[in-house]
């Protein structure tokens, strides 16, 4: 008897010290985590602002705090497909491509990038559907064949997307996510349209105005 109790009073402290390990990974990868989603949301703000120098040195911090998670759960794969974790690197995937999409740049692969293909499309629907905001800041500005390149660069993410017909128990949701992007698709094709009208418009008063002086001379 005595024997049985030393043999369970072992095992137990063996999953207690394994289960210590695993709790102070976990902590330690939440606050990564949070920092890296911080990371990568400045990092799109940056894009936005045209902030290169600091948009490439944000990817280069949040690409390293991305490499400290998984090397802390490399002992720990069920914590490293943990939703938080996941979140996170879908953050990073997003920052990426939104910089690789406005700038025209490589789009890096999910080899590249470290994380799971699902992370991957995930962070690639949220990085199409982010550009709706550059493409209102262009026609704010009058840019409207710039917003025009990246409307044709979000279609063509989401034409990709749908293709991608799997359980959102493999994809993590993405079905969801292709449904908003194409959401807002429409509302931003809406407001190009919009704005491409009123250009036209201008241009032809503009075309008026001109037929009219020149018959008054």
């Amino acid at each position: 008897m005595t024997e049985i109790i030393e043999q369970l009073e072992s095992t137990a402290e063996q999953i207690r010290a394994d289960l210590s390990a695993r709790d102070d990974a976990r902590d330690e990868v939440l606050a990564r985590s949070r920092e890296l989603i911080r990371l990568c949301a400045t990092t799109i703000r940056a894009t936005h602002r045209n902030d290169w120098a600091e948009a490439h040195e944000l990817l280069g911090q949040a690409d390293q705090m991305a490499a400290g998670m998984r090397e802390i759960l490399q002992p720990y794969p069920d914590l490293f497909h943990a939703g938080y974790t996941q979140d996170a690197l879908k953050e990073l995937v997003e920052a990426h491509l939104v910089v690789a999409l406005v700038t025209d740049g490589a789009i890096p692969a999910p080899t590249a990038l470290g994380v799971p293909a699902a992370a991957y499309l995930g962070g690639l629907c949220e990085a199409a559907s982010e550009l709706r905001r550059r493409c209102l800041n262009l026609l704010r500005r009058g840019h409207t064949e710039e917003a025009e390149t990246l409307l044709e660069k979000m279609d063509a993410v989401y034409d990709l997307l749908v293709t991608f017909d799997f359980p959102d128990a493999v994809t993590g949701g993405l079905r969801r996510r292709v449904d908003q992007l194409r959401g807002v698709l429409e509302r931003t094709r809406g407001d190009l349209t919009q704005a491409l009208r009123q250009d036209w418009l201008l241009a032809a008063l503009d075309r008026f105005e001109e037929q009219v002086g020149g018959g008054n001379d």
